[in-house]
């Protein structure tokens, strides 16, 4: 299973903690964003290799963190990290969520499966009912999907309504009125038979390419889709308050823990 760690943003909306550093690596409980999805990662068994892909501007800063979180326990050395810089120095030149997976996928020719997860995407779950569930659902594409509690929140994400198959049947990107609070998530298991879909996403004319979530709605539209509802709390490090929100839960975990 080849797994892609999305992290070519430039966090913008975090300025001034992004001005110089990447989002992915901010502290929360003291620790990287970036350590608490690769050890969810580095527990399934299935992955032995995960592909960082990020930008010019921090490409060194992954390169290090990735020195770092490998010699930082014996359990990891099995994982092969591998940091990909897409060549972008600034915003206006940055590739996108669907550019980056794009130019990830094309580095090497591949037969796995793909599994892709955003780099600012905290998650108190385990991953492993998730890849249980896509694994079932074979050979079609399935996503993680969880219900934000409330509608005026929902519409500033892609907005997913299932069916009793957990089949996705309505994928509206942001919108004004959400029908639910039931929102995607960016995690994404592309079986080998459905990563074909992204060249041709790619390919075609009039595609948002930096809402890897504009994908997902269009694949949803020719496949069948399905997603996994997570129970526990999800954060998109994407501003100041979910960020100092995830950072206060998750230092109760770790003091839980002592």
């Amino acid at each position: 299973m080849k797994t892609l760690i999305l992290a070519a943003g430039y966090g913008t909306r975090l300025y001034p903690l992004t001005k110089e550093y990447p989002k992915p690596l901010l502290p929360v409980a003291k620790r990287p964003i970036l350590d608490y999805i690769a050890e969810k990662l580095a527990r399934i068994k299935e992955i032995t290799q995960l592909q960082v892909i990020t930008n010019d501007k921090y490409y060194k800063n992954f390169l290090a963190w990735a020195d770092n979180f490998k010699k930082s326990s014996r359990k990891y050395q099995r994982l092969s990290i591998n940091v990909l810089n897409d060549g972008t120095k600034s915003v206006e030149d940055r590739l996108g969520a669907i550019g980056d997976i794009h130019f990830a996928l094309r580095q090497e020719e591949s037969t796995e499966d793909v599994l892709i997860f955003g780099g600012d995407n905290l998650f108190e779950e385990s991953l492993d009912s998730f890849i249980a569930f896509a694994l079932s659902k074979k050979p079609q594409a399935s996503i993680g999907v969880y219900d934000i509690g409330q509608r005026e929140l929902a519409a500033k994400y892609g907005v997913v309504s299932l069916d009793t198959s957990n089949q996705i049947v309505d994928f509206v990107e942001k919108p004004s009125v959400p029908r639910s609070s039931l929102i995607a998530t960016c995690l994404y298991y592309i079986p080998r038979e459905k990563v074909k879909y992204i060249n041709e996403y790619v390919q075609s004319a009039h595609t948002e390419k930096d809402a890897s979530g504009s994908f997902i709605r269009w694949l949803s539209s020719k496949e069948t889709v399905y997603g996994f509802v997570f129970n526990k709390h999800w954060y998109d490090i994407g501003d100041p308050q979910v960020y100092q929100e995830a950072d206060k839960v998750f230092e109760k975990f770790k003091k839980g823990e002592e």
